[in-house]
């Protein structure tokens, strides 16, 4: 609790999901290589020098969004790919998508947020981009952004089992970034995502 009472520690579920993303995203670029994926807007031409851990950490230093829009924005994340299975998240999208993610999240969830234009010189990016991004953010959620209780609390969950039992990649595969849940969020479906 003491992290949530000092507005300047970056709460635990940040660092668990910057680690899972990193992991993710170094498992697609190593199929990546491999494999030919779909580009989207979401791309960059270079992979950005800042780390997916200080760049969620920026996010979190200046968006000043509840820590819970981090999971939430988890949750989309994990939703986009999922309808979006040609799109897997690489060290070249994962950056805007999390900013868009965190944007969406903390617009839907919390009830005051910045402007786009704030959260695109968050980003490092320009607004009008950042005003493409959420639309084509929200077009690929199919603008499913409701998230249940039990959904919430299920990819908290995920968070922290996986952080516990990481385990070192020994072959290279796309990643899962959390199982899929059908539409009552509780019963896993037998498909797994491809990340």
């Amino acid at each position: 609790m003491a992290e949530l009472e000092n507005p300047h520690v970056m709460p635990k579920v940040i660092s668990f999901l910057s680690a899972l993303l990193q992991r993710v995203a170094d498992s697609n670029d190593a199929v990546r290589r491999m494999e030919q994926q779909k580009i989207s807007v979401f791309h960059g031409l270079t992979r950005p020098t800042i780390s997916i851990h200080s760049y969620l950490g920026r996010i979190f230093k200046y968006a000043n969004c509840s820590p819970s829009c981090f999971v939430v924005a988890y949750v989309y994340l994990d939703r986009f790919v999922q309808r979006q299975p040609s799109l897997p998240i690489n060290s070249f999208n994962v950056h805007r998508l999390l900013i868009t993610s965190v944007m969406v999240a903390a617009k839907f969830m919390d009830d005051m947020y910045y402007n786009n234009a704030y959260y695109a010189k968050v980003g490092g990016i320009s607004t009008a981009e950042m005003n493409f991004l959420e639309v084509d953010f929200l077009f690929g959620l199919s603008f499913h952004l409701n998230v249940t209780p039990a959904t919430f609390h299920s990819y908290c969950n995920y968070l922290q089992r996986e952080m516990l039992l990481e385990s070192p990649l020994s072959v290279p595969k796309p990643l899962k970034l959390h199982c899929s849940f059908g539409e009552d969020d509780s019963t896993p479906q037998k498909h797994q995502l491809a990340v």
